[in-house]
């Protein structure tokens, strides 16, 4: 499974997004990184699951094995020792009882000597081996559970890990769910655009006439005279109208042939008429570098005339055969229609979920429309009246300002605007979208002033309607701004329009508090080669958050203390620490320095440490050396109050009743007394068959609180 993961956060990695278009927006900026952000958590997760997996081995398996070696294994060694010495001593003592009493004094003397010595090897096995079995059964006690507790301790850490990235990952998680939903409202807004573009393509005729555009381009056959005929060449042809220059580029160029692009001056241009050519769609034109006409063909009849008008040719100028809606002016009817609309949305249905976006019926737009723009009565219509639903109101709003002969924010300006969108420098953007505000006309500016004004009123009320300032872009881009031309590209712009709006939603408060200091031109964008203003979302960058220590402080040991002796002699180098990630922090200022003595009155800091303190040696480099008391055993150090008590609540006063306890201190016991625990009030008492009860730290927190001193020897 992890190596899986892996595969899957190396395939993440790997991943590049193709997107179209020459800029992105910084939704999809944080789309196309999100890839990489999953394969850094992915990352993050299995390395610190292979770190799991070595700490198991490295805590629990190899300390497990080393003491069933060095302990277990040293006692069955003393057993041997024991039973051999005692086979030795009672075979020698069975010989010695059958010795003859006449034997000679000297010889008596020298067996009897002979079974004392055996009989003191035999003792010392016997307390050597008796000695080693009551080390192994006291210190399996701990030695056993601090491997568990260790291994727990690192399962625990990486189950923290989780809980960490859960806390991380959620605003992360919002953020980019933010931005798929951008980037899918504005899929959603590009393609009505497009499909409404194919279908005016497949409508219309092929033009190759760009509104607004002086040039014209596009495919001409010209009339080629020669010797044996005529033949007829295709050319592509570009004619610039301001300087009458007319640029032929043949297509069916032969291999090897000597005639390369025409750039001609044109002088006249006339129709052909049909009578006198066997060709349709054909017009002369005269130029200065070549005597007599060139005849050329058009695609189609249509295409003819665009070329004659373009050219002033000496024929009627025809208007393009595409039919339009009636289009609508920014006049003073416009401006009441747009302020009745706007009132009547504010007053009665600000709060309606998804306003705008609901369209309305297509009949009851044409209804309203043509009554409130009826030249007989024109704006004579009551909005606030139930005739007119709310839907009904938005939806006429949108196809009024859609329908304009210009939109809002002109063709003028339309670029100068989508660029400033996709810089990638927000204080750049708001900058020169501010100055190209104040270049807009009087009353375009106005009427723009008017409507965001009421768009942010509407988002003002977002928890309602559900309407954001990125929602109230999506739709409001195209409607408010347009490319002169109809092409897929500037169908691929809409993104950035829609942005543009809403910066103006959002900025709105100081845009229109005034224009800026120098209106002449928008400032001056950055380079790119400078660092984005705007930071994508990212995760795997965040600040480190401190992971929680379960076991105690560092315990800080000295140089020399870095090894502790084994019963059978050899000396174990320092246990084995745990991995951990880079996060860890650092550890704690102000600790004490290896091997100086506590300050009067402190306890030591080494010997304060938590329950676990010998899992904290395993994790902090190494144990203190063993102790031996006088019947040669190796000793512990007595646990001290552990970090685990703070969490819990201070022993008070009158708990612990027992005569003789004060402090929470127990009394010195005699050998023979057993062990009174008596539990806080809180918990129900124990039923009696639970006797001796086991010691728990969260219900005696006094019995660890002793020190050394204050302990019994028998304990």
């Amino acid at each position: 499974y992890s190596s899986a993961v892996q595969k899957f956060s190396q395939t993440l990695q790997s991943f590049q997004f193709d997107f179209i278009g020459d800029t992105l927006t910084d939704d999809e900026i944080n789309i196309a990184e999100s890839f990489k952000e999953f394969a850094e958590l992915l990352q993050e997760v299995e390395l610190e699951r292979s770190m799991m997996v070595q700490n198991a081995s490295d805590l629990l398996i190899k300390p497990l094995e080393n003491f069933r070696k060095e302990q277990i294994g040293f006692t069955k060694e003393r057993k041997k020792k024991f039973e051999k010495d005692g086979e030795k001593f009672y075979s020698m003592l069975d010989r010695h009882l059958h010795l003859s009493s006449k034997k000679k004094e000297s010889q008596l003397q020298e067996a009897d000597l002979q079974v004392d010595k055996e009989r003191h090897n035999f003792f010392e096995s016997s307390l050597e081996y008796v000695y080693q079995i009551q080390e192994v059964q006291e210190s399996k006690k701990f030695s056993i559970v601090e491997p568990v507790l260790a291994f727990l301790h690192s399962l625990f850490t990486y189950n923290n890990l989780t809980v960490e990235l859960t806390q991380d990952f959620l605003p992360y998680k919002q953020q980019l769910q933010l931005s798929l939903q951008n980037t899918r409202n504005h899929f959603s807004s590009t393609r009505e655009e497009l499909e409404d573009l194919k279908k005016r393509m497949k409508e219309a005729p092929l033009t190759c006439k760009l509104p607004g555009q002086p040039t014209i381009e596009g495919y001409l056959y010209t009339q080629e005279k020669w010797a044996l005929g005529i033949s007829w060449v295709k050319y592509y042809c570009q004619y610039e109208k301001e300087a009458k220059t007319l640029r032929m580029t043949p297509m069916d160029q032969k291999p090897g042939a000597k005639q390369g692009t025409l750039d001609l001056t044109l002088k006249s241009c006339v129709r052909r008429k049909t009578d006198s050519i066997d060709k349709r769609f054909c017009f002369d034109i005269e130029t200065n570098e070549r005597s007599g006409t060139i005849t050329l063909q058009a695609l189609s009849e249509a295409n003819r005339r665009l070329w004659m008008e373009a050219m002033d040719g000496k024929e009627p100028i025809y208007h393009s055969p595409i039919t339009k809606q009636e289009e609508m002016e920014l006049n003073e009817v416009g401006f009441k229609f747009v302020r009745k609309c706007i009132n009547a949305v504010e007053t009665k249905g600000i709060g309606t979920e998804g306003i705008y976006r609901t369209v309305g019926s297509n009949i009851q737009v044409q209804r309203l429309l043509n009554a409130f723009f009826d030249p007989k009565c024109p704006g004579d219509v009551d909005l606030q009246s139930g005739d007119w639903d709310i839907k009904t109101i938005t939806s006429s709003l949108k196809f009024y300002l859609r329908n304009l002969s210009e939109p809002v924010m002109t063709y003028k300006l339309h670029k100068e605007l989508v660029l400033a969108a996709k810089s990638e420098n927000l204080d750049y953007r708001l900058g020169a979208i501010h100055a190209l505000v104040y270049k807009l006309p009087d009353k375009n500016r106005e009427m723009l002033e008017l409507l965001i004004q009421h768009l942010v009123n509407i988002c003002e009320h977002s928890r309602e309607n559900l309407m954001s300032p990125s929602n109230m872009g999506v739709i409001f881009g195209p409607t408010l701004m347009r490319a002169q031309e109809d092409t897929v590209a500037a169908m691929m712009n809409i993104k950035f329009q829609n942005i543009v709006v809403e910066i103006l939603i959002e900025h709105f408060g100081k845009i229109y508090s005034g224009p800026p200091e120098d209106t002449t031109a928008p400032p001056v964008p950055p380079p790119r080669v400078a660092a984005r203003r705007h930071k994508p979302i990212t995760i795997s960058k965040r600040p480190l958050r401190e992971r929680p220590v379960f076991f105690g402080a560092s315990v800080e040991e000295s140089g020399a203390d870095r090894h502790s002796q084994t019963p059978n002699g050899s000396v174990s180098a320092e246990a084995p620490r745990p991995l951990h990630r880079s996060r860890l922090p650092a550890p704690r200022p102000g600790a004490d320095e290896p091997g100086r003595p506590p300050a009067e009155g402190r306890p030591d800091p080494r010997a304060e440490a938590e329950v676990g303190k010998l899992v904290a040696r395993l994790q902090d480099g190494g144990a203190k050396p063993a102790g031996k008391a006088a019947n040669g055993v190796v000793t512990s150090p007595v646990l001290r109050t552990s970090t685990l008590q703070a969490r819990r609540p201070a022993p008070r006063p009158g708990i612990y009743g027992k005569e003789g306890e004060c402090d929470g201190v127990p009394k010195p016991r005699s050998h023979g007394d057993k062990p009174v625990i008596t539990r806080p009030p809180v918990r129900p008492p124990d039923p009696p068959c639970r006797t001796p009860v086991p010691l728990r730290l969260d219900q005696r927190p006094d019995l660890i609180a002793g020190t050394a001193e204050e302990m019994p020897s028998s304990v």
